[in-house]
């Protein structure tokens, strides 16, 4: 049990951290300001200093970390190797490709099973998040109330709404199967059944992030002048026609990025795979399940290491093949 002793105690480490950052920063800002502005006299001083403290906190907490784990990539670390671990090249690395990443599932599985997950939740997000912000970018009684109301589910804290699913998800007393058997059907075991697990994670990571797709598009739309319609009305275009050739087109600086972060995010979520298979499925694992079973469960860091090296490459590569395929940082190049 958490006692006042552990609470102001831990108050204090924090404190003394920050108080410890404030000095360091106000210490090397001054050295700065006498470098920059009194001996030198640099006119571009003030941007620097005022960037030298972001740099140095984005080094400290991203670059560093960075190269130990590279580092740590190259080595045979565990929980039995803690301390007298050694190099061993890219062995780890093959490893990645050629054995388990947990008890029996490969990567090229795993990696297909993460696919598949990334593909149905970003296209449902899409495409409902498209049709959401058509019907609100529309004139109507209560929009404001509706926004307020379909962006609930990405307001709530993700932990929470998915603990809540998991629990609509009981095979006994959870609201889809007590629909399921009003209905005169067969209750799914939802959290037992490989396929059906699986299908549970999706339907929750789809209510999740639809809403965030639909303010990103709404802005979009919003964006579009109204002329262009009107133009296209006039010269008797249909419905569809006036999507196709004039939303779809004007919205790509929009999608792009949007579907990029979508897809990174959704690949890389790990709440919603975790806790809904809470009873370690395999067949429900995506990449990043996997990577931290490996690194936290079965205490693989070296091999966990190179395992996170190899996510982020692959989310490197296809990021950079979506931008030159849709073009859109032509404009911004040009």
């Amino acid at each position: 049990m958490i006692t006042m002793d552990v609470i102001l105690k831990s108050l204090n480490e924090v404190g003394t951290t920050v108080l410890y950052v404030l000095i360091g920063t106000a210490v090397i800002e001054s050295i700065m300001y006498v470098v920059l502005v009194r001996l030198l006299k640099w006119r571009y001083a003030m941007p620097v200093m005022l960037l030298t403290p972001a740099i140095i906190g984005l080094g400290a907490l991203v670059v560093y970390p960075l190269i130990w784990e590279a580092n740590l990539s190259l080595t045979n670390m565990s929980l039995r190797r803690f301390r007298n671990y050694e190099y061993v090249g890219f062995e780890n690395y093959v490893r990645v490709f050629t054995e388990p990443v947990l008890k029996t599932i490969k990567f090229f599985p795993l990696f297909g099973q993460t696919l598949l997950w990334t593909v149905i939740n970003v296209v449902f997000h899409v495409v409902g998040g498209m049709i959401l912000a058509l019907l609100l970018n529309r004139k109507m009684r209560g929009r404001g109330l509706y926004r307020m109301v379909l962006i609930m589910p990405w307001a709530i804290p993700q932990v929470i709404a998915v603990l809540a699913w998991r629990s609509e998800f009981h095979y006994e007393f959870g609201f889809i199967n007590i629909i399921l058997k009003n209905l005169g059907m067969q209750p799914v075991s939802w959290l037992l059944d490989p396929t059906a697990n699986f299908a549970a994670m999706c339907i929750t990571n789809i209510w999740l992030g639809i809403p965030f797709m639909m303010v990103i598009l709404l802005g979009g739309l919003q964006s579009i002048a109204g002329e262009y319609y009107e133009a296209a009305e006039m010269d008797g275009a249909s419905g569809w026609q006036r999507f196709w050739k004039i939303t779809v087109p004007l919205m790509q600086p929009v999608l792009a990025p949007s579907i990029i972060l979508g897809t990174v995010w959704t690949f890389n979520n790990f709440n919603v795979p975790f806790f809904i298979n809470q009873n370690e499925l395999e067949t429900s694992d995506i990449l990043v399940t996997g990577l931290f079973r490996a690194a936290f469960q079965y205490n693989r860091y070296g091999f966990s290491a190179a395992f996170a090296f190899v996510i982020f490459a692959i989310l490197v590569i296809y990021s950079i093949f979506y931008l030159r395929a849709t073009g859109t940082l032509k404009g911004i190049r040009d």
